[in-house]
């Protein structure tokens, strides 16, 4: 007679494969578990990220679209994260969210070398008009001049800021169309600071050369801090109204500064 006690029993191959498949299942069920838990406790850092990082990056009707970017990079990262290793899931979903959503930026963008091409004859045309008028053009002048709708004007100049935007954050090699200035040093020599306040003087005089709506939109967003939304309601227009004049006034201030033989 076989002796086929609980002490065989768990040394019999067949028992030893079921538990071994039971406990997989348990453990794969316990990480899927986990990896929800994560990804509920932080569907709110995705807005936050994509708040945060697109600020006045894109139009009101992209939110959306960037949310679900960064709610699948939030899911990547959950399902990629060890957390045997010294790593806080936190900081690690905050990257592989940012990521996403500026990957998301960057494949609606234009390919850098057409941005280039159309923002050198806005540069021509701006010089030109200014030349004539003796002040800066307005909007509607250079969409006229360029012989595009104002829509189309303001698109291009919205991306040229984007390009820039993501340019500083090394998603692409190429020039901005953009010019940063006016950027903090951290340890400044001498030299720096007196070319930093230098630069100030120059961006405060070309601020005072603008149209009374752009220095109006620009003191609300950088002086007050406002969010584009408060400066919308304060100017009562929309949201998306505002990211255009936004980007427009940056391209003014960047052709004050730089000159039309440079690129802004």
């Amino acid at each position: 007679m076989n002796n086929v006690g609980p002490t065989n029993l768990r040394h019999d191959p067949t028992t030893r494969s079921l538990q071994a498949k039971a406990s997989k299942a348990y453990a794969s069920s316990a990480q899927d578990s986990l990896q929800e838990k994560y990804i509920l406790e932080h569907l709110a850092l995705v807005r936050h990220v994509v708040n945060k990082t697109t600020a006045h990056l894109t139009r009101v009707e992209d939110k959306d679209d960037l949310i679900s970017a960064g709610t699948l990079g939030l899911v990547k990262a959950a399902h990629s994260f060890d957390p045997s290793r010294d790593v806080n899931f936190k900081t690690y979903a905050y990257i592989r969210i940012r990521g996403a959503v500026l990957d998301e930026l960057r494949s609606r963008s234009f390919s850098p070398s057409m941005l280039h091409g159309h923002m050198r004859r806005v540069r021509a045309v701006f010089a030109r008009l200014e030349s004539r008028l003796h002040r800066p053009p307005a909007d509607e002048e250079m969409a006229n001049e360029l012989g595009v709708p104002l829509e189309q004007y303001y698109r291009t100049l919205e991306e040229a800021r984007r390009q820039h935007f993501l340019s500083i954050h090394g998603l692409n090699d190429e020039q901005p169309a953009l010019g940063s200035f006016a950027l903090a040093d951290r340890s400044p020599s001498p030299q720096a600071v007196a070319e930093r306040r230098e630069t100030i003087a120059r961006l405060a005089a070309a601020v005072k050369e603008l149209p009374p709506r752009d220095r109006t939109l620009l003191l609300l967003y950088y002086e007050r801090d406002l969010t584009l939304k408060e400066v919308a309601a304060v100017l009562e227009i929309t949201e998306g109204r505002v990211s255009q004049l936004h980007a427009a006034a940056l391209f003014k201030l960047a052709m004050k500064l730089n000159g039309p033989g440079e690129k802004p």
